[in-house]
């Protein structure tokens, strides 16, 4: 029973973290949007689609809103380049169309993973397991795996990040529509190559956080749970 009692630890631990990133994700998407505003002035993005920020920003909340399933399809009538018309084209349509599949389905992966993490919890609880011993140790054996991944994927990026990009999309998509051309797609422009690389800093920074943050509760856990392992030991 033990070994089933750590097991289910373990995947507790594996839940939580994607829980977590998942969540970073969609904290780094959508709580602020000034960091989009910030982005488009770091790399002059209204100068190359010849638009207002106003106009820009109404683009980014309308597409930002699709890829949420809040609108059912990605056209949007602005000014674009001295002329009224749709900013996405029909290869945006479809390759948006894709990205907001990932993006529904990781939501959906969070909740499967929260519902994992209530089973496990509850499974912990009903064998009498010793959750304040189990529960900690088993995060950071999570922990020593998903750590070693985000160091080796964290030098991978820092090294060659178009390297990882490029990969990304031939692991996520089973076509090359993901390939735009600057001086056709008005998309591109608005979403170069740098902003995507401050997003998955944005990102990593926010997951990592949160990791720390669990592994210092993690050990505070233990240290309580030693403790009373103490006390009650002096009592006998």
């Amino acid at each position: 029973m033990k070994k089933i009692q750590w097991a289910a630890g373990i995947i507790l631990g594996f839940a939580v973290m994607a829980v977590l990133l998942i969540t970073s994700f969609e904290i780094a998407m959508y709580a602020d949007f000034g960091v989009y505003e910030r982005e488009y002035e770091k790399y002059d993005v209204l100068s190359d689609l010849d638009m207002t920020m106003e106009d820009t920003m109404y683009v980014t909340h309308e597409m930002m809103a699709y890829l949420r399933g809040d609108r059912d399809t990605l056209s949007v009538i602005t000014t674009v380049e001295g002329k009224e018309q749709d900013f996405f084209n029909e290869q945006d349509r479809f390759h948006m169309a894709e990205v907001r599949d990932l993006f529904l389905g990781g939501l959906n992966i969070r909740i499967g993973a929260a519902v994992i993490v209530l089973v496990c919890l509850a499974f912990l609880a009903g064998s009498k397991a010793d959750l304040r011993r189990i529960v900690p140790r088993s995060y950071q054996i999570a922990l020593l795996i998903v750590g070693a991944l985000v160091l080796v994927l964290g030098i991978a990026v820092a090294i060659d990040f178009n390297a990882v990009f490029v990969q990304f999309h031939h692991i996520f998509f089973d076509n090359d529509l993901w390939i735009f051309d600057p001086a056709e797609d008005y998309m591109i422009r608005m979403l170069p190559e740098g902003l995507f690389a401050d997003m998955v800093i944005r990102i990593g920074a926010l997951f990592v956080g949160g990791l720390v943050i669990f592994l210092v509760l993690s050990l505070l856990a233990g240290r309580v749970s030693g403790r009373k392992k103490d006390v009650d030991g002096n009592k006998h």
